[in-house]
């Protein structure tokens, strides 16, 4: 008899370059580049996420208006983008605070924000996304 242990029971939190990869890969107009020694998702020249060197930050396009109660709201997960970045639509996230489906999410929502309109409902008529700061919202 085997029993599950803690590991088994509770989702683990925590996620890598690899499953932003993968989640990238399914994105129309989405290619993965190397600028200086540092892995970005584009579509087109337009850059929606990007890792640090180290792999454990990823940087994403996000609202600005919206940016600093994200990150007020949960500081331990979000941070502000360095002061060079803070004129664009970007904040930050540690790797180890989030799992696979908020990953998902917050590179779907940076991907909607660099392509066109059409191009997004077509993805999301085949995969539909909880959008962040949506509490409410219920998968189609």
């Amino acid at each position: 008899m085997t029993s599950a242990g803690p590991s088994q029971s509770t989702p683990s939190i925590g996620v890598t370059i690899d499953d932003a990869r993968a989640i990238a890969a399914d994105l129309p107009r989405s290619y993965e580049a190397l600028v200086r020694d540092q892995v970005k998702f584009r579509v087109g020249q337009i850059v929606y996420a990007a890792f640090s060197a180290d792999e454990t930050i990823m940087g994403f396009g996000f609202p600005k208006e919206e940016r600093d109660a994200l990150v007020a709201s949960e500081p331990e997960k979000f941070l502000m983008p360095r002061p060079s970045d803070l004129r664009y639509r970007w904040v930050q996230v540690r790797l180890e605070a989030i799992d696979v489906d908020e990953l998902r999410e917050l590179l779907v929502d940076a991907w909607r924000m660099c392509v066109p309109k059409k191009v997004a409902s077509a993805y999301e008529s085949l995969w539909p996304v909880k959008r962040l700061g949506d509490p409410d919202a219920r998968l189609r």
